[in-house]
């Protein structure tokens, strides 16, 4: 299809071939910039322009996001204005793009005498649109948002660049790890020289932008943190800042809380409160500010024993101990705190204190019975880790690489719908796989080495013959994107988990589907199959894990230890030990049989994207968005090695079988091999 480029179209696709709209009558344009071919309208801009889904045919048809301006008024104040927003757009996409959550900015330029700027597209959705979806989020959920969303605007406002737009409709979750993206940078401006607006115009949009804002047309730090208390409140309470406003200008905003469905935690209900204050003086004045609030620091900071590193030590699970004279001593002093009303901020400090020394304690407690459980040496070393090759894999990231189990070829995906599979000792690619027509998300090969296993964001799952490198069949039944695979030890049982919020197993054989397991309530992003086949764990953007028996379908447990998005479930060797890595920036360590946490690993400053197993199981790999890698000790927590040299998220990481080789994937369209010394 050939997408017409006239605003005023009312049906602009047409079929290939046609020299003219057949709507409009307007000349059809196959590629803008003989680069960029635009596929379908994304939005109207009511006659200033359109914004287009588009392929950058120069990058593999790369999709990305064309925004077009093409002002009906010509020679107006109107028409100067939308040009001097929209160059000041792309200026600031050009300087703020860096950042992982802003999109970049590709090209910008004029063509038939419209303005076009193409940016990176962000593929998932916005949260105006997930909350029409799921009607309402929570008061964790909503903390999840300002921890994510924060830190953007904290970069934005270090440039000194202020958003002016902050609203539900400009944030998007990326459909492949849950983080939000800050989007529409037309009403940005520098802060350092004041907006002047005319009369009967503004910049933002009504209820999501405060008073000094819509009335004085000026706007700070604290302007764009309003719009993220109106967003947060948008989110909580289903109704609409902007209808509110309607109806009663910025009243609403003395009286949110009547709003809610039920109560906030204090703390929350505090953030908000002052994120909403109509006068900009009482407001939060920087995001560092709204942080502070959101995670305060312990008043008592316990170093690692034996360390002075500053790294965080790993804790282990809540088991209160029966007797510390030290632990009732805190209890009776909290209770005199209370009696006498010496003040409840000064109490919360003191809990966060408590309970720091209780984790210390019950870590001291407990060492023994972890280790015991985990059965492994105290002590791990690694004489030497090299990076032994770096593979230019693909055009575009690498979501995920695989080891057969003879050690000697590493299969590897791409956000584009290639398969390529490697030569591990020499690096030389041998083959490619093509057959699926969107980003392949994973690929596993089968323990007995016969079958590579792809999923895609078509929805289908591939069976590949891995001698042959054929195509056997394809298998459907998921309504969303595929992004977990697992094959059972006897190279009989496959799991996928999917978007659509379900799990399917099929018989790998056969391609016949046995059964669909349903309970998570948001995306399966990641699922784990025992060494006995007999327990299934599937990871979810629910926030939740879930144990399954894999033979009968019926679900186990549920595990809930995490405050973020599960992103990846690993089970060790032995059959064990779960490990799952989260959004939170922690590694946890279950007990896979009882759904006790055992301990968890903090190290990471980024989401944790994988983990996996050592053959042996001594060793623990995580991989995470701040670019690293690192190995652990599970039976310790012990952080052993941080492996430095991926330039952006480090996406899949998995051992050789013979635990001598670590591959490395990432969204630097590089796949790493690494050599282990033991």
């Amino acid at each position: 299809m050939i997408c017409c480029l006239n605003p005023d179209c009312s049906n602009p696709l047409n079929s290939n071939g046609k020299k003219f709209c057949q709507s409009c009558s307007t000349p059809l344009v196959s590629l803008l910039r003989n680069r960029f071919r635009v596929i379908r309208v994304l939005s109207d801009e009511g006659g200033f322009g359109r914004t287009y889904l588009s392929e950058d045919v120069d990058k593999l048809n790369e999709r990305c996001v064309i925004k077009q301006l093409a002002p009906k008024f010509q020679g107006t104040w109107s028409q100067k204005k939308a040009m001097e927003l929209f160059a000041e757009e792309a200026q600031r996409l050009q300087d703020l793009g860096e950042h992982p959550q802003i999109p970049t900015l590709i090209a910008y330029f004029e063509q038939d005498g419209c303005l076009y700027l193409v940016q990176q597209f962000i593929n998932g959705e916005n949260l105006l649109k997930e909350l029409q979806q799921r009607k309402s989020y929570n008061a964790r959920e909503i903390q999840s948002i300002l921890l994510d969303l924060l830190p953007i605007l904290k970069f934005i406002h270090d440039r000194k660049v202020i958003h002016r737009d902050i609203k539900p409709e400009n944030i998007i979750r990326h459909k492949s790890d849950g983080r939000l993206s800050l989007i529409d940078f037309g009403s940005s401006k520098q802060f350092t020289a004041k907006v002047q607006q005319k009369s009967g115009t503004s910049i933002g949009s009504h209820g999501y932008s405060p008073l000094e804002q819509i009335r004085d047309g000026k706007a700070f730090p604290a302007s764009d943190l309003f719009g993220v208390g109106a967003t947060c409140f948008h989110l909580l309470t289903g109704n609409s800042p902007f209808q509110l406003w309607m109806e009663s200008g910025y009243a609403w905003v003395s009286n949110w809380r009547a709003y809610l469905r039920s109560p906030l935690n204090p703390e929350l209900d505090f953030v908000i409160d002052k994120l909403l204050k109509k006068d900009i003086h009482e407001r939060y004045q920087s995001a560092d500010e709204v942080l502070r609030d959101l995670t305060p620091k312990q008043l008592l900071a316990l170093p690692p024993a034996g360390k002075s590193s500053g790294k965080i030590p790993p804790t282990r699970a809540p088991s209160l101990p029966k007797s510390y004279p030290l632990l009732r001593i805190l209890i009776l002093v909290s209770a005199l705190i209370m009696l006498f009303g010496f003040g409840e901020s000064w109490y919360k400090h003191f809990r966060q204190i408590q309970t720091t020394l209780v984790s210390r304690l019950i870590h001291h407690n407990n060492s023994g019975k972890d280790e015991a459980l985990l059965g492994q040496p105290l002590k791990i070393t690694l004489d030497r880790v090299s990076l032994i090759n770096t593979l230019k894999a693909h055009e575009n990231s690498v979501l995920s690489v695989a080891i057969s189990p003879d050690g000697k070829t590493i299969a590897s995906s791409g956000d584009n719908s290639t398969i390529k599979l490697w030569n591990l000792a020499t690096g030389k690619q041998i083959s490619s796989l093509n057959g699926h027509f969107q980003p392949v998300n994973v690929v596993v090969i089968s323990p007995d080495g016969k079958i590579l296993v792809s999923a895609s964001d078509d929805n289908t799952i591939k069976i590949w013959n891995l001698t042959t490198r054929k195509q056997i069949r394809t298998l459907m039944g998921h309504s969303d994107s595929v992004h977990a695979l697992a094959i059972s030890a006897d190279s009989e049982t496959l799991v996928t988990g999917s978007d659509d919020n379900t799990i399917k197993i099929w018989d790998l054989a056969t391609g016949e589907q046995i059964r669909t397991l349903a309970g998570h309530t948001f995306w399966v992003r990641s699922v784990a199959i025992s060494p006995d086949s007999v327990i299934l764990a599937s990871g979810s953007f629910d926030k939740t894990i879930k144990i399954w028996n894999l033979t009968k379908g019926y679900p186990i447990r549920t595990l809930e230890g995490n405050f973020q998005t599960v992103t990846t479930v690993a089970i060790s060797p032995d059959g064990k030990i779960l490990a799952s890595g989260s959004r939170d920036r922690t590694i946890k360590l279950w007990d896979l049989h009882t759904g006790r946490e055992i301990r968890t690993l903090a190290g990471h400053s980024n989401t944790v994207t994988s983990v996996a197993f050592s053959a042996n199981g001594k060793i623990l790999a995580s991989g995470s968005r701040d670019r690293t890698i690192k190995l652990w000790n599970p039976a310790t927590g012990e952080e052993i090695l941080t492996l430095a040299g991926h330039t952006n998220t480090v996406t899949s990481v998995t051992f050789s079988p013979d635990d001598k080789t670590l591959v490395s994937a990432s969204e630097d369209n590089t796949i790493k091999i690494w050599r282990l010394s033991q």
